[in-house]
């Protein structure tokens, strides 16, 4: 009977450590396996790589739209692309046509 109740006290002794390591060895596999551990990592900095490229491409077709839309301010228009605008509005352009540079 003494030997049961040692062997329950040691049980019972156990049960804390053993709870609080199971908890330990959870959360360590969640910081290297979970959707924001340590293996996600890699694949996160892909995502951000393409977003700057992406975001690269969105700021460069912006300047090139802040240009145009500044060559067709009221006040100072652009001749050239006022009269690519006339011509394609009024259907007097050809796809044949060659536009060639002065600067």
């Amino acid at each position: 009977m003494a030997h049961i109740a040692k062997l329950r006290l040691l049980l019972v002794s156990a049960f804390g450590p053993a709870i609080a390591l199971l908890l330990l060895l959870t959360f360590a596999g969640y910081v290297v396996l979970g959707s924001n551990g340590v293996l996600a990592w890699g694949d996160y900095s892909r995502q951000l790589h393409g977003a700057k490229l992406e975001l690269k491409k969105t700021e460069q077709a912006r300047a090139e739209l802040r240009n145009r839309v500044d060559a067709l301010n009221p006040r100072r228009v652009d001749p050239d692309l006022a009269d690519e605008l006339v011509r394609r509005q009024l259907g007097v352009i050809h796809h044949d046509e060659v536009i060639v540079p002065l600067n």
